[in-house]
């Protein structure tokens, strides 16, 4: 696992502790947002820089070897910070949902294999108790893509994003 950077860390460790969880219907993106993946209880968290939070079900990696694409690998999506940085659209709209959306993530090598997404059978991915469904990417639902989206944009066609198995320190609420 990647050494979490200083500022990301503080952020973390001092905001979580002091945050507000707020419903998603009442979720507005702002520029500074990160969003943050808990791939131990597959949980994402959208949070504000004043703490505040939202939080959702994912579906994250296989937590096991795979052969796909040619590749052969642990399908376990890596625990480190990324960013999306870049949005494209995907043709195979069962792998990347209706709308084809998938944002990009690179980490501090540059651009990987690695996005967010959704799915044609994202829905029912997210309906289980059992979230480890994806080749290694974070899938989501398609109203969340929306919402991801929007974060998007607001922060310059830019986004943090960490990923860490367990609970990041502070967060108090179940998933919504």
């Amino acid at each position: 696992m990647k050494i979490l950077s200083v500022g990301l860390s503080i952020f973390l460790s001092t905001s979580f502790a002091s945050g507000s969880a707020l419903s998603l219907g009442t979720w507005v993106p702002q520029a500074g947002d990160k969003f943050i993946v808990d791939t131990k209880q597959n949980i994402g968290y959208l949070m504000h820089e004043n703490a505040s939070y939202t939080s959702f079900p994912v579906v994250t990696g296989q937590r096991k070897r795979v052969h796909y694409l040619g590749l052969t690998y642990d399908a376990s999506t890596p625990e480190t910070e990324w960013h999306a940085d870049s949005e494209e659209i995907k043709g195979d709209h069962i792998t990347f949902g209706s709308t084809g959306r998938f944002f990009r993530l690179s980490d501090s090598d540059g651009p990987t294999s690695y996005g967010i997404h959704g799915h044609a059978y994202a829905d029912a991915m997210l309906a289980k108790d059992d979230r480890y469904r994806s080749m290694g990417c974070i899938i989501v639902s398609e109203r969340m893509l929306d919402v991801i989206e929007k974060t998007f944009n607001q922060n310059h066609g830019s986004l943090e994003v960490l990923t860490t198995d367990g609970k990041p320190q502070g967060i108090q609420t179940a998933e919504r």
